[in-house]
């Protein structure tokens, strides 16, 4: 559903027109998995997948939700008793925007809002933080908040943090706020610094598959929350502030130092190493060695399954195929437990890679995956 569909939707809700429309992307993450809360560094890109918003304000302390992917009215909700994690369904995530806004200080006073989304959900796409991100972009403009994009990205993760309940970092909030069409985003999630690097795939021959498994995951289920409380003993027991802190040459003594702690010690190694391979990714691409990526990316996978234990059968199933049907790299991406996984490739490739990945998928019983092209895309904006 495009701008102009969603706001006559809009209309048809509320019967008057909205005040704008905005959109905001979901994300890939190229690499750099599981380190953002621990202040390391990540590389998403926006994908062409948006949720899109209509957007009025109101005066009467309240807020108005309807989507069109969800197969309810229209919800409506007072600004004084929006209270965190009082709200399990769907509607937590805009709720929760106005409310970490209004605990900030910011005078928002009601909303009417349309949503309409082409982010797959449960895709490890980052579908929440893109209704976060255009709620928070929508309501920054017609309030004059005057926030930086960056400021809106910390208020969508405080608003899933705390209001929603989900103990998730910062970098698919900033992916979402942030990235400029044909870009990685080069992000060091301690004081958000942020490098647009050129990523051009198509001047290579070469194309970024998505899979998505169609495997749900659910980061409120508790294994994403054990993963963060383990990273934090981790840093508590090396005496750092965050695991971002080891030095990559460090890495064999600081383990050491772990002792027995065998849970820890592969949650620290992972981190540590995923930092490393962010900053070589980042060298390598700004020296025009795209290909070289690949290896890179395999390595990130092959962490995540063994140390970080994240992956799940169906995501190792898309590695292992493209990679013996002639990938340059592959790997899972987002929180893990499922979602999906991106595949490096030439572009002649893309045929036979996703065909191979369809026929193992049928031939292990799983659901048949959905593959897409992943390309640079821009971040959050008006587009009406």
């Amino acid at each position: 559903m495009g701008a102009q569909q969603v706001a006559e939707r809009f209309t048809e809700l509320y019967g008057t027109a909205p005040q704008g429309v905005w959109a905001a992307p979901g994300r890939v993450n190229l690499i750099g998995e599981h380190t953002d809360y621990n202040d390391g560094f990540v590389m998403p890109f926006a994908l062409p997948h948006q949720v899109i918003a209509a957007v009025s304000g109101r005066d009467d302390g309240v807020v108005r939700l309807h989507s069109a992917d969800v197969e309810d009215g229209v919800a409506e909700l007072s600004l004084d008793a929006l209270a965190p994690q009082s709200d399990r369904e769907w509607t937590a995530y805009p709720a929760g925007v106005v409310w970490a806004l209004r605990q900030a200080g910011h005078e928002v006073t009601g909303a009417d809002i349309h949503l309409s989304s082409t982010v797959p959900t449960g895709a490890g796409l980052s579908s929440s933080a893109a209704v976060e991100v255009v709620i928070a972009l929508a309501l920054n403009d017609l309030y004059g908040l005057g926030l930086q994009r960056w400021q809106l990205a910390r208020l969508c993760q405080r608003a899933e943090n705390v209001y929603v309940g989900v103990p998730t970092g910062i970098m698919d909030q900033t992916a979402s706020a942030c990235c400029e069409s044909g870009h990685a985003l080069f992000l060091d999630t301690r004081d958000l610094s942020q490098q647009h690097i050129p990523f051009d795939l198509a001047a290579e021959g070469l194309r970024l598959l998505v899979v998505d498994t169609r495997v749900k995951h659910a980061h409120s289920g508790g294994e994403y929350g054990k993963r963060r409380a383990g990273c934090e003993k981790g840093a508590a027991l090396l005496g750092v502030d965050a695991l971002r802190d080891v030095p990559y040459a460090e890495l064999d003594a600081a383990l050491a130092r772990l002792g027995d702690e065998e849970e820890v010690i592969r949650l620290v190694r992972h981190v540590v190493t995923e930092d490393h391979r962010v900053e070589r990714v980042v060298g390598l691409l700004r020296s025009g060695e795209i290909r070289a990526i690949g290896p890179v990316l395999t390595e990130g996978h092959a962490s995540l399954r063994d140390d970080f234990r994240v992956s799940c059968p169906e995501l190792d199933l898309v590695v292992g195929t493209a990679l013996a049907n002639g990938a340059l790299g592959a790997r899972m991406t987002g929180g893990g437990f499922g979602g999906s996984a991106v595949v490096l490739a030439a572009a002649t490739d893309v045929d036979t890679l996703t065909k191979a990945v369809e026929e193992a998928f049928a031939a292990a019983g799983f659901t048949t995956p959905r593959v897409f092209e992943a390309v640079p895309s821009p971040g959050a904006r008006r587009v009406e």
